[in-house]
């Protein structure tokens, strides 16, 4: 099996790995010198909705963890965080780790759709993490998904455009705006006969399906080359090997002068063809799209994102400090195979998938695309010299010898179909619950002292900021203005003192939806795993995508059609839960995801607070109620959380002295950080004052967006127009701000 796999790494398709990883190998030995021992490289990798319960260096995994050796080296070799808090989604996690200040503050509450106004999504006038390295000259790069801003999905929420990560900040970029990967390619490139659906985006063999399968063809690429495939030891089904290579798979079909017209290039294709943004320092950019000749968008996109990111790291010039941020799209839906060349032998496919419907599959694939992101983190380690191999081929990574600081961190908890026993899929992503928020983070590097240790206090990812400002030996107290309130806590004493008590009272995490223009509301979307209605997907293919129902308006233009609801459409959860309740007989209601969730613990406790819209049979209308549960702190291992972790607010219940304390002492210390928050109507640009200033940037984004979203627009109509100057200009003009401190 080995051999097969190294058969297919060397595989030289046009665009193909084999290229990328000898220039990348040219480019690192080039690489000379090393950072200032004060300003250390910094060296920060993503992953995407990869919770604690994935992660078998912590303990947990359950009976079928991912193997992840890369990671579980770094780790050894530096310092586990075993109590991390991020934010239940996505974008708010990445909002906070590059700025530092909760989403009551930002606005950027949600994971940020295309139908989300600029209001909630990171503010060019936010102190970011690339603006204070600046300081030390630290050049930034990132590289992969980005999702802190619109896209081109809707220029007119997107005022940004496509140099948005530069004007945050970024020296340079090599990525993606979106959430997520598209979904997957059904038609696997066009070429699915009518009626016929590819679920895992590539035409199978004729042993999975006989009937449309096929194993020969032509593998066609975009710069108009093709090469003939034919089923083989190492490449069982040609035409996921002509996807891996970055090509279209014609079965059953000889190379020719031209490509059938069949061939659609233009198609995105989950994780293997997608349309790719370079930002550079002068400000200018590149958009490859698909069907760019030059095939930079196709190709595994966790390869992508690695080889740009060793490109950028070997070529930064000898004792400069840099910090690049490695943020890979996986392993978030859709879930799709990786290359075979990236996985342990031990999790070499042995048959086909239904990628897109059957949870079992959802769970191989899940910790397929850990295990090829965990190979991916070691190769960036070696290529760049920040890590070599053993004659075994173990990743070896010395701190202590080490010019750069490795941090991994897991931005959310995992997606409800990836989650492993014990953990709740029910209180998964999206959640306030511990297997909502509840993620990995590890540290290793020069500053770290008594290597291969945990570290058991809470830690929060707005301290991942300020740990950030910490290595290069800035204050971010000192430089983010007060009238940007910061909610970090230092991290770098529990680096270098083992015995370090906590310095945190408490942890914090939330979730809301993000501002829409007045009257939109987002169509539901029903996840059967978890029986669960929710309004977070704007399309009907993105909810297919994430496994779901459709119950909005069917997308009549997509082929096969999507999956949709008998009932369908309806406005909102609330209408669906009616609409099943009026059919006879009776249908069963599904679970409704709150409009917003809260939470706050102590060492024991943890006070959770939400609030949900579902129809209420009594008075035959849409209700919304809010709530209030305690919980006692588990964290054993291995884990009775989530299935054991009960309220102890229920009905009957009398709390105990320890829990009526806790609860009292928790619910103050939420309100106390709520009321620390003093939004200011007309001060867009976060200076603490309303003046001249606000207006000129008030006319500077109603011409560079034509007057739609922007940071401008007070009245949150999708507009920056002549209705948002009274909030600048309202008595008293000019004015400060009320002062808003944390605590």
């Amino acid at each position: 099996m080995r051999a097969w796999k190294k058969l297919r790494v060397a595989r030289a398709w046009p665009f193909g790995r084999l290229a990328l990883c000898v220039a990348a190998l040219a480019w690192a030995a080039t690489a000379v010198g090393r950072a200032p021992a004060d300003r250390p490289n910094i060296l920060f990798f993503i992953l995407d909705d990869v919770g604690i319960d994935q992660m078998k260096v912590f303990g947990y995994g359950g009976a079928t963890p991912p193997r992840t050796p890369n990671i579980d080296a770094i780790a050894a070799a530096g310092v586990g965080f075993r109590n991390f808090w991020a934010m239940p989604e996505c974008s708010p996690s990445r909002a906070l780790v590059f700025e530092g200040r909760y989403p009551f503050r930002t606005n950027v509450l949600d994971a940020i759709l295309s139908v989300d106004l600029a209001n909630s999504q990171v503010s060019p006038y936010e102190t970011t993490t690339p603006k204070v390295l600046r300081r030390r000259g630290y050049e930034s790069g990132l590289f992969g998904k980005f999702h802190l801003t619109g896209s081109d999905v809707n220029p007119a929420n997107n005022p940004l455009g496509y140099t948005a990560v530069h004007q945050l900040g970024w020296d340079y970029f090599a990525g993606w705006q979106d959430g997520a990967p598209h979904p997957i390619d059904t038609t696997a490139g066009g070429v699915a006969p009518a009626g016929v659906s590819y679920p895992c985006g590539f035409v199978p063999n004729a042993k999975d399906d006989a009937v449309n399968g096929a194993d020969a063809g032509a593998c066609w690429f975009v710069n108009h080359s093709c090469a003939a495939l034919s089923a083989a030891h190492d490449a069982p089904t040609p035409g996921r090997a002509c996807l891996e290579g970055g090509g279209i798979f014609v079965p059953r079909m000889a190379c020719s002068a031209t490509a059938p017209t069949a061939v659609n290039f233009t198609l995105q294709n989950g994780y293997y063809a997608g349309q790719l943004i370079v930002n550079r320092p002068d400000g200018s950019y590149t958009v490859a799209a698909p069907q760019d000749p030059g095939g930079a968008g196709r190709g595994y996109r966790s390869i992508i994102e690695s080889d740009r990111a060793i490109e950028w790291i070997n070529a930064r010039p000898s004792r400069a400090s840099w910090m690049a941020t490695v943020s890979y799209s996986a392993a978030h839906t859709p879930y799709q195979a990786p290359p075979p060349s990236l996985l342990p032998d031990a999790s070499l496919p042995t048959g086909a998938f239904n990628c897109l419907s059957s949870e079992p599959d959802q769970r191989v694939l899940s910790n397929q695309m850990i295990e090829a992101m965990d190979a991916e983190i070691g190769r960036v380690l070696v290529e760049t010299g920040v890590a070599t191999r053993t004659a075994s081929g173990a990743l070896r990574y010395d701190g202590a010898r080490s010019d750069t600081m490795i941090v991994i961190m897991g931005d959310n908890g995992t997606y409800a179909p990836g989650v492993k026993a014990p953990f709740d899929p029910l209180r998964a992503k999206a959640t306030a619950y511990q297997t909502g928020v509840w993620s990995p983070l590890v540290v290793a590097g020069p500053l770290v002292k008594q290597p291969g240790r945990e570290v058991g206090a809470m830690v929060n990812i707005a301290d991942v900021f300020q740990l950030f400002a910490e290595i290069a030996g800035i204050d971010v107290h000192g430089v983010v203005p007060p009238s940007r309130p910061l909610d970090s806590v230092s991290m770098l004493p529990y680096l270098q003192n083992a015995n370090q008590a906590s310095l945190r009272r408490t942890n914090f995490t939330q979730t809301a939806g993000n501002l829409k223009a007045a009257g939109y509301v987002v169509p539901p979307c029903v996840v059967p795993g978890v029986n669960t209605c929710v309004q977070l997907f704007p399309t009907q293919a993105l909810c297919a995508s994430e496994g779901g129902v459709w119950w909005g308006v069917a997308d009549t233009t997509a082929d096969p059609p999507l999956p949709l609801a008998t009932g369908a459409p309806q406005p909102d959860c609330c209408s669906v839960n009616r609409y099943r309740l009026a059919q006879s007989p009776v249908q069963s209601t599904y679970s409704v995801l709150p409009n917003w969730q809260m939470a706050m613990r102590d060492d024991n406790y943890k006070l959770v607070r939400f609030a949900t819209t579902d129809f209420d049979a009594a008075s035959n209308s849409c209700v919304t109620t809010e709530a209030t549960e305690l919980y006692a702190i588990d964290e054993a291992v291995p884990p009775k959380i989530d299935n054991a972790e009960r309220n102890l607010l229920l009905p009957g219940r009398t709390l105990e002295p320890a829990e009526k304390a806790a609860l009292a002492s928790l619910t103050r210390e939420l309100t106390m950080l709520l009321a620390t928050n003093a939004p200011c109507a007309g001060d867009g640009n976060l200076d603490g004052v309303v003046d001249g200033q606000d207006i000129d940037q008030f006319n500077y984004w109603a011409n560079v967006t034509q007057s739609a979203s922007s940071w401008y627009d007070f009245n949150l109509d999708g507009f920056t127009n002549q209705l948002d100057v009274p909030y600048i200009t309202q008595s008293p003009y000019p004015r400060k701000c009320v002062s808003a401190t944390t605590r």
